[in-house]
């Protein structure tokens, strides 16, 4: 039997089970697979709202104990328990390695450098989808979390930054690396931005609620802003990882301390953020450590809003080209409510441009693209078929020749 009888494979190994954003970008790569006619299998630690939209794009899911990489795992005590999961890990990685017997492992980030291993082990290409660029930690960390990908095939990246952090620690990475804008599929016809500003300017952020993201210096740049003498309103939607909620508790207080519990609205997780971009005026995106991307300032820009990001990495890529976003220094409270008053100030112009860099980020985000470079970087990846793991006959065809052919 060949491959072109045989439906081929692929298992995607992922390390939760919510919607941001790089389970959404996972979704659309199930995607691109699936109507391939590809087999797909997606392995995740727990269950989750994301299983439920696995499971209507046409893949499979298994529930299987994953370890993640955390910066936790730099204490004593946390090594322990990484080395403790790990093991428990490797046996039910092979089981479900066995059970699932793929053409091809697909491990959707860089912190899950177990799947690499086993997938070596196993004797399976490698593709490694990595959504994260952690330049600002030390040399150790930064070669924990690349070390992996020397034994991948392919790297995917979102972003030219992320392919100069991993090369910057190991030059041959470069070469394997393939750079594709996230997709994210706006609305066909979003709300222009209000013609008038009314009594009091309305700011989003939309995404994890962490030190990393900044959201607590958002909060002092509305603080500052208001301090001029004029009104602001700041919508949080988002949520914080499970074990972090002394953040959360944090940002409740720094709230009331500044003055703005009547200001400052947490709406929680979300799924769908489109309604609160619609009703906002200004879009921030403050990370104070280094990003991958940025898909929420895409989102903005999508949305036709103003966006203010750090100018910084990967955001700096989000929000190339676009007149109606601006930069500010990362962790720069009173630099970030500046660039609320001049947008602010010169409202009808960003209002105009906003509109106009929507249709630029439509095409440069735009699902059939993001599905057609996966189809074909996964074909290259797994190249030639080996004698099968199942026990079917050896095939001559490549992934690439069923893919295109699907």
């Amino acid at each position: 039997m060949t491959m072109q009888n045989r439906t081929p494979s692929v298992l995607i190994a992922h390390p939760g089970a919510e919607l941001y954003g790089s389970d959404l970008v996972l979704l659309e790569s199930v995607s691109a697979l699936v109507e391939s006619g590809v087999a797909v299998t997606v392995v995740v630690p727990v269950d989750g709202p994301l299983v439920t939209e696995l499971e209507r794009r046409g893949a499979a899911t298994v529930f299987c104990p994953t370890p993640v990489l955390r910066k936790a795992i730099l204490r004593p005590a946390g090594a322990m328990v990484f080395l403790g999961d790990a093991l428990a890990g490797l046996i039910a990685g092979l089981r479900v390695l066995h059970r699932v017997r793929p053409d091809l492992l697909y491990v959707n980030t860089v912190t899950l450098p177990l799947w690499v291993l086993l997938g070596r082990l196993c004797r399976l290409p490698v593709v490694a989808h990595i959504h994260e660029a952690e330049r600002n930690a030390s040399g150790l960390v930064r070669g924990l979390l690349a070390s992996p990908l020397l034994l991948c095939r392919t790297v995917i990246t979102n972003s030219e930054h992320c392919v100069d952090v991993v090369s910057e620690t190991f030059p041959g990475l470069r070469a394997r690396a393939h750079v594709i804008t996230n997709p994210i599929d706006g609305p066909a016809h979003p709300a222009t931005a209000r013609h008038d500003l009314g009594e009091s300017v309305r700011l989003l952020y939309v995404g994890r609620l962490s030190a990393r993201k900044g959201v607590d210096v958002a909060v002092r740049a509305a603080a500052r802003y208001r301090a001029t003498g004029r009104s602001v309103e700041l919508h949080l939607v988002g949520d914080v990882f499970p074990g972090y909620e002394d953040y959360l508790s944090g940002l409740h207080r720094l709230v009331h301390t500044v003055g703005l519990d009547s200001s400052v609205h947490f709406h929680g997780y979300q799924r769908d953020v489109w309604p609160f971009l619609a009703a906002s005026d200004i879009v921030l995106v403050p990370s104070v450590l280094e990003e991958g991307f940025g898909n929420t300032a895409a989102e903005g820009t999508l949305a036709a809003r103003p966006v203010i990001v750090s100018d910084t990495s990967g955001l700096r890529e989000a929000s190339a080209g676009f007149a109606s976003s601006l930069r500010v220094p990362p962790e720069d409270d009173a630099a970030l409510a500046d660039a609320i008053s001049w947008i602010v100030r010169d409202w009808p112009r960003f209002r105009l441009t906003a509109a106009t860099d929507r249709v630029l980020a439509s095409d440069r985000h735009a699902r059939a693209g993001y599905r057609s470079h996966i189809r074909a970087t996964v074909g290259e990846a797994l190249g030639p078929v080996s004698p099968d793991r199942a026990g079917r006959a050896p095939a001559g065809p490549t992934l690439t020749t069923a893919l295109e052919e699907g």
